[in-house]
């Protein structure tokens, strides 16, 4: 009997195991089936390096959404990561568990809101404290930076924090045995241990950056063109998808559907350099 059920086990995790990998291979085939002919039939020179989105032109240049994904990403994650990184090591080795009790709820709560949510914070707060300080209209690269930064901590902190965990209490003990204080074994004994799922919360969190949509569209002005200052507005690759797709015809969305290829590849190209580092590292 027991064999019995460990075969239909078995046999229920291979199909999970297969409808995932099918999916990825079904979401793939449409990407590319539909969008790389789109690519070749405007020239695929002149869509990923064009410089004017002008569907009423026939102009297809995502040049510049390319350039404020990129952007937009970059600043998120130079906000996320050395604040999310630092408060898991809070929360690993330096918060007491009275304060712990509220923290980890208030992260999780963090996590679990509303990409919309986030976006009126970011209309009601962001906006004028950014138009207010750095002059401008408010809705820019900056804007939409900061917001990302904040929706990727719950990511990152919740990520590190299980990697920090998981590091042998071994490390830390031998590292006070040799003399370190508290704080060097912490950063130069336990936090190296850590690297590789202190990538994987980085990874996941410049996921989560470059596919946000609802939030960006709402604080990044929605600007086709190549930003000049930090509070020039934005447009990113996600954000032309879903304020074009609702109007297109069929050319156009075929276009649409390209420059998520675009996307899709850009992602894989983020993950790829990651796992490339990580090796080296290793």
């Amino acid at each position: 009997m027991q064999k019995a059920k460990e075969k239909i086990m078995h046999a229920l995790f291979l199909i999970c195991a297969c409808v995932s990998i099918l999916a990825v291979v079904v979401i793939c085939v449409y990407l590319f089936g539909t969008g790389i002919p789109a690519m070749a039939d405007v020239g695929f020179f002149k869509f990923l390096f064009g410089g004017e989105w002008r569907p009423d032109a026939e102009s297809w240049g995502i040049f510049p959404m390319i350039v404020g994904s990129i952007l937009v990403t970059g600043i998120a994650i130079l906000i996320g990561v050395p604040i999310g990184v630092l408060c898991a090591v809070f929360m690993s080795f330096y918060c007491p568990k009275k304060l712990y009790k509220f923290v980890k709820p208030a992260i999780n709560l963090l996590a679990g809101i509303p990409s919309i949510v986030y976006g009126f914070f970011g209309v009601m707060v962001l906006v004028p404290f950014i138009r207010n300080v750095f002059g401008g209209s408010g809705k820019s690269l900056l804007t939409a930076g900061i917001l990302l930064g904040i929706m990727i901590l719950p990511t990152i902190i919740k990520t590190t924090e299980a990697s920090l965990n998981a590091v042998p209490t071994s490390y830390y003990e031998g590292s006070l045995a040799l003399g370190a204080t508290h704080e060097r074994s912490v950063f130069f004994a336990t936090l190296p241990a850590a690297k590789s799922g202190i990538l994987a919360a980085i990874i996941l969190g410049v996921g989560r950056a470059i596919g946000e949509t609802m939030a960006v569209v709402m604080v990044a002005g929605n600007q086709p063109i190549l930003p000049e200052s930090i509070t020039s507005g934005v447009r990113t690759l996600t954000s032309n998808v879903i304020l074009e797709m609702g109007y297109a015809d069929e050319h156009k969305q075929s276009i649409l559907v390209a420059t998520a290829v675009v996307l899709f590849v850009f992602i894989l190209i983020i993950n790829l350099c990651f796992s490339a580092l990580k090796r080296r590292k290793d």
